[in-house]
C-alpha cells in the first residue's frame, strides 16, 4: 500500500482501474482539504474480490471510476459496482501512457489522473436488455459463420472427391442439391441415379446429361463419412440459429416492437437487420449527440487526415464491425430496388467514386436515417429518386467533355 501528495485536479474523489483476467490494481485519489491523498491496491477478479474492491471504494467516497475496455474483462466489474458509481468505460487508445516504463501500478495511476483532469470520455454501454439482445444477436451471427465455413469445406472435399456439383447447380444447398448431397452420404454413388434429382426442377431438367457427367466421380468411403459429418453439422447449426431467432423475436416484441417496425420501413432493412440495428445502437439516442457522432461510432462517415491546411484522403475509422457489416448487407439489398433515394444516390456515387465507396456511402445514410427514425419515433420517409442524382447542369458540362474529349464537337450554348 502507498500513500502521496499530488496536486490538485478537477473531480476530488476519483479511481482509476487497470483491468486484467486475475488481478485488478486500482488506485484512488481523494480530496484531503488542501492536499490529495493516494492509495493503490490490488484485487482479485472473482465476485467477492469486487465486492471487497466496491466496500474499500465507498469507504474512500469515490464518486467516479474509470477503466479501460479490455476485451470483456471490464463486464464483471461493471455489474458489480456499475450502478453504485459514476463509471467511465474509455476507449484503450484514448488513454495510451507514453512508451516506457510501464506497470500495472502506473497504468492505474494514469487512468486515474485523467480521469480527474476530466480528459476521459465514456465508451456506450447500453441498458441491460439492449445487452442481452446484443449477445443473442451477436452469437447468431457468429453461428452464420460456422455454417458458410462448414458449406466451403464441403465444397472442398466434392472437389477432392471429383463431384462438380457446384459446375451444375448454382447453389448446391437448394432442393436438388440438397438431395444429391444426402445420397452421396448414405452411400449412393452412381451418377445417373444422382441426376435423377435434376428432374424435380423444370429449370434444371435440361442440364440431365451434364449433371451425369458432374456427378461421376471418385467418391470414397473417406468422403462419405466426412461428408455426413459435415451435413450433420450443418443441420444442427440451422436449428440453433432458428432458435436464436425465436429468443430474439420473444426480446424484440416485449421491448422495442414499435422501433423494429419503424426501422424496416427503410428500403433494405428487414426482419434481420432491424434485429442488429437494435441491438448494437440501442432505441435512446440520447447516448449520441447528433446523427454524426453515430456514424463515426460505427465506423462509417469518412475519416479526418489534414496537414498542412490541405485535406488528404483518408479511410474509414474501424467502429462497430458488427453494426457496419450488416448496414453493408442492407445497403447490398437497397441498391437493387428500382425508383427511391438510396438506388438513384448509388448509381450518381458509382459513377465518380467506384462500387465499394458508394455502397459505403450508401451504408451511412441508411444509419443516419435509421438516428432519426429511433429519435422521432417516426417511419422512413423516401426522398425520390430526382434528388440522388447529381445538378443536371454539373452533369451536362460533365458530358459534354467526355464527349469533346472523345474528339465529338458539340454545341450547347446553354450549358455554358
Amino acid at each position: 500500500m502507498e500513500q502521496t501528495i499530488i496536486k490538485e485536479t478537477l473531480i476530488k474523489n476519483a479511481c482509476g482501474l487497470d483491468v486484467h483476467q486475475k488481478s485488478i490494481v486500482a488506485c484512488v485519489m481523494v480530496q484531503d482539504k488542501d492536499n490529495l491523498v493516494k492509495e493503490i491496491k490490488t484485487f482479485g477478479t472473482m465476485t467477492h474480490n469486487l465486492e471487497q474492491l466496491k466496500e474499500w471504494m465507498q469507504a474512500h467516497s469515490i464518486t467516479h471510476v474509470a477503466m479501460e475496455s479490455t476485451g470483456v474483462y471490464w463486464k464483471p466489474v461493471f455489474n458489480i459496482i456499475g450502478e453504485d458509481f459514476e463509471l467511465i468505460l474509455a476507449n484503450a487508445r484514448h488513454i495510451k501512457n507514453v512508451p516506457g516504463r510501464k506497470t500495472d501500478v502506473r497504468d492505474a495511476e494514469w487512468i486515474c489522473q485523467l480521469l480527474r483532469a476530466g480528459l476521459l470520455k465514456g465508451s456506450f454501454i447500453p441498458p441491460q436488455n439492449v445487452r442481452e439482445l446484443r449477445n443473442l444477436t451477436r452469437h447468431q451471427k457468429k453461428l452464420q459463420v460456422q455454417v458458410t465455413s462448414e458449406k466451403n469445406r464441403l465444397h472442398k472435399l466434392l472437389q477432392d472427391a471429383n463431384i462438380k456439383l457446384s459446375s451444375i447447380l448454382s447453389d448446391p444447398f437448394g432442393k436438388a442439391g440438397r438431395a444429391i448431397l444426402n445420397d452421396l452420404a448414405s452411400g449412393i454413388t452412381d451418377s445417373h441415379l444422382l441426376a435423377k434429382h435434376m428432374k424435380n426442377d423444370a429449370r434444371l431438367a435440361a442440364k440431365k446429361e451434364l449433371a451425369v457427367e458432374a456427378l461421376h466421380g471418385k467418391f470414397t468411403q473417406n468422403h462419405q463419412f466426412i461428408l455426413k459429418s459435415i451435413l450433420e453439422h450443418i443441420h444442427y447449426l440451422a436449428t440453433q440459429i432458428e432458435q436464436y431467432d425465436q429468443e430474439i423475436g420473444q426480446i424484440v416484441s416485449q421491448h422495442f416492437q414499435k422501433v423494429h417496425e419503424l426501422l424496416q420501413t427503410i428500403p433494405g432493412i428487414k426482419k434481420k437487420g432491424a434485429h442488429i440495428i437494435i441491438a448494437e445502437i440501442g432505441v435512446e439516442m440520447e447516448h449520441f449527440p447528433d446523427e454524426k457522432h453515430l456514424s463515426s461510432w460505427a465506423g462509417l462517415s469518412p475519416g479526418n487526415n489534414q496537414s498542412a491546411g490541405k485535406q488528404r484522403h483518408s479511410r474509414i475509422a474501424q467502429g462497430n464491425k458488427w453494426l457496419k457489416s450488416m448496414l453493408i448487407e442492407c445497403a447490398w439489398a437497397a441498391i437493387r430496388k428500382k425508383n427511391h433515394y438510396l438506388n438513384s444516390k448509388y448509381r450518381h456515387l458509382k459513377s465518380r467514386i467506384g462500387h465499394k465507396k458508394a455502397l459505403v456511402a450508401i451504408a451511412h445514410k441508411m444509419l443516419i436515417g435509421a438516428y432519426f427514425i429511433i429519435k422521432k419515433q417516426t417511419s422512413y420517409k423516401d426522398l425520390g429518386p430526382e434528388r440522388g442524382g447529381g445538378r443536371p447542369k454539373s452533369m451536362l458540362k460533365g458530358y459534354i467533355k467526355k464527349l469533346e474529349a472523345l474528339g465529338y464537337k458539340v454545341n450547347a450554348p446553354h450549358a455554358a
